[in-house]
């Protein structure tokens, strides 16, 4: 079967008649889903059948940003309120495997919530590693201030996901911690040296290089492409991700909507692919931009097809722990840190974050 490499998202709560029609001719290779998707847990579990349905695929990836904090698309009252990452990063600090512990367990929940709905993709861990003067896109949702600490607890953030059958997406490779510039607005541009970038931003994606998927930063990095952000930079594609970090799996495009990117929208997809990304991520949910999107995406094929069929090897394969228990461990691991009110997700408009 002929599949695009496309994600895509949707407009509501269920598939319109000229989604359905789209998705059936186009046959993208997974979906995304956001805050105006998420209703009951009834409803969101029809919902990915009805999206596996329309491509004829029963294992096609459908994907949610699920981490926690202000970044979280299902939410109370039917589903539980998370900590963000800064929360774990506290807990680290003060006792290292408590720490790591935690970090291991909310994932393990996440995939508990995930998979019973159909949900088989989390973008989780983001392993960014904020700078001071960084915008605080990333703020809380970093798991630490250092590279090394933000490696510790991004990589059984990934491995809480995997016992629990769903897969993890490391982003935003190759670092947008640095970026002063919201990406969902504006481009922003790093310019700081290679050789510092490797010591920091880039050491977490090195260390967690085995991930099978990423996403990527729309930031550019002037030491090493001064033109174009890493979506769409073939130098940073072949120097820094597929090179010095020998990351070797699947890559998506963070929301091809996004202000930091420019051009229309087959400009961008066809400079996204001529960059070396495997998958092209559109979130929206808009059938005009979804169009022309699909129009400048080619098959899934060959090497692209590869790192896609690697990427969905173990899910819904689970270590068989009881929830309630993976619950009741990490209450009371957290019970002494501070956790924040949950924050309004400023991406739930249709980007991801």
């Amino acid at each position: 079967m002929t599949v695009k490499a496309l994600i895509c998202g949707l407009r509501g709560l269920e598939i319109t008649s000229d989604e359905r029609a789209f998705f059936e001719r186009e046959k993208p290779w997974g979906f995304i889903l956001f805050a105006r998707n998420v209703d009951t847990p009834e409803q969101v579990t029809a919902l990915c059948a009805d999206l596996r349905t329309s491509v004829g695929r029963s294992d096609a990836p459908i994907l949610i940003d699920q981490e926690g904090g202000r970044v979280q698309r299902l939410r109370p009252p039917h589903w539980h309120k998370y900590p963000a990452a800064a929360a774990l990063a506290s807990l680290y600090e003060m006792d290292v495997e408590k720490g790591t512990r935690a970090a291991w367990l909310l994932s393990r929940l996440h995939a508990f919530d995930l998979l019973k709905l159909g949900v088989t993709v989390d973008c989780l861990p983001v392993i960014d590693v904020p700078s001071p003067d960084g915008h605080d896109v990333i703020g809380d949702r970093a798991y630490g201030k250092t590279a090394v600490q933000v490696s510790a607890l991004g990589q059984p953030a990934c491995e809480g996901l995997i016992a629990g059958g769903v897969m993890p997406v490391i982003k935003h490779i190759p670092g947008h911690g640095r970026a002063t510039a919201d990406s969902h607005l504006d481009l922003p541009v790093v310019d700081t040296d290679f050789e510092t970038l490797a010591k920091t931003d880039f050491l977490p994606f090195v260390d967690l290089n085995h991930i099978p998927m990423a996403m990527t930063a729309h930031v550019i990095y002037s030491a090493i492409d001064p033109d174009a952000p890493a979506t769409t930079s073939k130098i940073v594609m072949d120097k820094v991700v597929r090179g010095y970090m020998a990351y070797d799996g699947l890559v998506m495009s963070d929301d091809i909507t996004m202000g930091a990117l420019s051009g229309d929208l087959s400009e961008r997809t066809k400079a996204i692919f001529e960059a070396g990304c495997d998958i092209v991520l559109h979130c929206t949910g808009q059938m005009a931009e979804m169009e022309e999107v699909a129009a400048a995406t080619p098959f899934l094929e060959g090497k692209m097809a590869e790192r896609a069929e690697i990427a969905l090897q173990g899910i819904g394969e689970t270590d068989g722990l009881d929830e309630q228990a993976c619950r009741n461990e990490f209450d009371n691991l957290m019970q002494h840190i501070l956790v924040s009110d949950l924050k309004p997700d400023p991406t739930d408009y249709g980007k991801t974050a």
